[in-house]
């Protein structure tokens, strides 16, 4: 009987996601073309008896912008990744792309055209080709392409098969780095306008790392880019820094300008990390904030020592 009731719940009970496609509102082949997200009064809650976990959000960020987003555990950072995939279904406001309201569309023409590299990196039981291009719409040359600028490409010719070598379920043939250099590899392959990236650098080591932060400086420098931040460090040359607090935006400005203000939330999250550390970060958001690329990453490549996650709870993992 524990079988039917529970085949019960999933056939009458559960809420059904909204449909994959709507053939009356579907965007352009080229939608998204900028990247560019403009919401208004969001709100999400998990289930219609808990609290708000978004509260009246309001934002506009640009096209090719890069957002770090951070917050302590709580504060709805990864609320948001949710709220774009519609993973949940706001509960009031508007979230719109490129002058399209995402809410009006269906899933599979709004998630298809979004890129995600998550934290735990996610592969499946099949095949490179199958993990990098699962509608099989690429060429050969493009995925060999996108395998070398994720640094992939000769350890996947040395594989029996290539291309179609096997890939384990959950991807446990591979290494953490490699699984996320290949989920790296997968947003590539998309070209989408708009990516979210759960702190892809949490769990890697130092190579990996630096080949994430290179994507999104190059293969992703027109791209939308909104990070989930557990480190400071990575987000530090970003456009703009949105500081959440309980659902809440409480700051969002670029690095330098927060950080002149030493009242400021995020300049104290950026002292909780000790120091030497908060001054590396200072440094680094004013060389960011006049323009000196050059100095910006070539510091970053020297101070991995230093990009660690902050003791306390400046930026915790929710």
């Amino acid at each position: 009987m524990n079988a039917v009731e529970r085949l019960h719940h999933y056939a009458a009970e559960l809420q059904v996601e909204a449909p994959a496609v709507i053939p009356d509102n579907r965007p352009a082949d080229s939608w998204p073309s900028s990247g560019a997200i403009k919401i208004r009064n969001l709100e999400m809650r998990y289930r219609p008896e808990l609290p708000l976990v978004l509260r009246n959000l309001s934002l506009d960020i640009q096209g090719g912008e890069k957002i770090g987003v951070v917050g302590r555990t709580g504060a709805g950072k990864s609320s948001i990744m949710m709220a774009l995939f519609r993973l949940v279904e706001p509960s009031n406001g508007t979230m719109e792309i490129d002058g399209v309201d995402i809410c009006k569309l269906g899933l599979f023409d709004l998630r298809t055209r979004l890129a995600i590299i998550p934290q735990d990196p996610i592969l499946f039981s099949g095949t490179i080709r199958s993990n990098l291009d699962p509608f099989n719409k690429r060429t050969d040359q493009e995925l060999w392409e996108v395998l070398e600028r994720s640094d992939l490409k000769t350890y996947v010719a040395s594989c029996e098969g290539g291309l179609d070598s096997q890939v384990t379920e959950f991807g446990e043939n591979l290494s953490v780095g490699q699984r996320q250099l290949l989920c790296l590899a997968r947003a590539m392959l998309t070209h989408a306008r708009v990516i979210i990236m759960d702190e892809a650098t949490a769990s890697v080591d130092v190579a990996t790392d630096m080949m994430l932060q290179k994507a999104i400086r190059v293969d992703f420098a027109q791209s939308t880019v909104l990070t989930i931040a557990h480190r400071l460090n990575t987000v530090i040359d970003y456009s703009r820094v949105l500081v959440l607090d309980h659902g809440e935006i409480k700051e969002f400005d670029t690095p330098a300008n927060l950080l002149s203000r030493p009242d400021s939330v995020f300049s104290s999250m950026v002292d909780e990390t000790g120091p030497t550390n908060a001054a590396l970060l200072r440094s680094l958001a004013n060389a960011a904030a006049a323009g000196n690329a050059i100095a910006v990453e070539q510091v970053l490549a020297t101070s991995k020592v230093n990009s660690v996650e902050p003791s306390g709870a400046a930026v915790s993992k929710e």
